[in-house]
């Protein structure tokens, strides 16, 4: 059954719309602190549980398998539109914060850390995903504006594992975890008592195995797709591992180690800022226009970053912040464009395809940066993360190009 749609009309309406809007970003921030929080005391796990480079990797990358798996699973059984989504959210947010605290409670060692972690990326399918619904719900013209709010959120969320890393998780991880859930927690709380579906909500379409042909044989939706992968090679590999090029490099110039986890936090949250900015921008001066440039600066810094390593940790940060600004600015403008360019038949199968392939070319390139760095070390181990924007740009390119650039962003390509 469809909802039918109400426009949003007066200035108390608007007011509404933002006040859930914000409140709902705010859930998201609060649910996705745990995503890292493993990942930020990694140092601290190395020496307590052993670990090598690959155990340190797969403490990110169950994560992300859990999260492919439970997005999945969601959409088989189209979870989001037979439960109502608040509560969806809530129930998600709140597993993700208990199973992220059984890690403190429980694990001794890396096969129930890996369990865990993986548990609480197949809850948060029900977080991130089911946010962008809920966010489209109040939303038309301005939708790349508000998924862009939403992904900025999503970024500093993930980054506050690194600012509580700051007050003891260097010395003592568990604390770290605590607060982590204890934030996801009250996310799931925030959801429930405060968030609500707009006047645009409909009943998405479900996913369909047999669409997923069509899709791949549309060449506009899969330009869209080569931009999002490009975009995903280099963004979670960058977020695993900058803590710990941080806290190499720093020792090197005589720095703390708190201080690298605030580099950290800083780096990757100022890509908040980065996605909300990058809506407006997208909804303005196209899509394609603004994916392209925000890769071609975050490839660029790929490649350069590593000839700071060692030196002034105050260049270092700065370049580092620019990347981090623009590596995940462009993230939300991907899903907004599969949303305008895909069929409303397959609209649903086509957001979960983009989503899985990306979340799961992740771990290859997590996976890859230890040996890359134990190879070539830090000066040169990023780089090879610029091959992402590089055809991430040649697909955004292609997609400007095409008769179908007038479906993006009212007509702004």
């Amino acid at each position: 059954m469809t909802t039918l749609s109400t426009p949003l009309e007066n200035k108390q309406e608007q007011k509404h719309k933002w006040r859930i809007l914000t409140l709902l970003a705010l859930a998201e921030l609060l649910a996705l602190a745990v995503w890292f929080s493993a990942s930020a005391v990694v140092p601290v796990l190395t020496q307590e549980w052993g670990l090598g480079d690959s155990g340190r990797s797969w403490l990110t990358m169950s994560v992300q398998i859990g999260f492919v798996v439970g997005a999945l699973f969601s959409t088989l059984l189209n979870l989001a539109d037979r439960m109502p989504a608040k509560w969806m959210l809530s129930v998600s947010a709140i597993s993700a914060g208990l199973f992220t605290a059984g890690i403190a409670i429980f694990a001794t060692g890396l096969p129930l850390a890996l369990f865990l972690r993986f548990m609480t990326g197949f809850v948060l399918a029900g977080v991130y995903p089911v946010g962008m619904k809920i966010m489209a719900t109040w939303t038309q013209k301005d939708r790349g504006f508000a998924i862009g709010l939403l992904v900025g959120a999503l970024t500093i969320g993930s980054a506050m594992p690194h600012l509580l890393n700051v007050f003891g998780g260097v010395q003592n991880w568990r604390p770290v975890m605590w607060l982590a859930a204890g934030l996801a927690i009250s996310g799931g709380v925030i959801a429930i008592l405060f968030v609500e579906e707009g006047p645009f909500k409909t009943q998405s379409p479900p996913f369909d195995w047999k669409q997923i042909g069509n899709i791949l044989r549309d060449k506009d939706v899969m330009r869209a797709n080569g931009g999002y992968l490009g975009h995903m090679w280099e963004l979670y590999a960058m977020w695993a591992w900058i803590s710990l090029f941080f806290l190499s490099s720093f020792e090197i110039s005589g720095v703390g180690p708190a201080w690298a986890s605030a580099a950290a936090f800083a780096v990757i949250a100022i890509g908040g800022v980065g996605s909300y900015l990058a809506g407006g921008w997208a909804d303005k001066i196209g899509r394609t226009t603004t994916t392209i440039w925000l890769m071609a600066i975050s490839g660029t810094c790929a490649i350069f970053i590593g000839f700071l390593y060692g030196r002034s940790p105050i260049l270092l940060f700065i370049v580092a912040l620019i990347w981090g600004f623009t590596i995940v600015a462009d993230s939300a403008q991907f899903s907004a464009a599969v949303s305008e360019l895909a069929p409303r038949e397959y609209l649903g199968t086509a957001l979960t395809l983009q989503t899985s392939m990306g979340f799961l070319l992740t771990l290859f390139t997590i996976r890859m940066v230890p040996p890359l760095q134990a190879w070539v070390g830090w000066r040169f181990a990023f780089a090879f993360l610029a091959i992402g924007p590089v055809i991430g740009i040649w697909s955004m390119w292609s997609l400007k190009r095409s008769d179908a650039a007038v479906k993006l962003a009212g007509g702004n390509g």
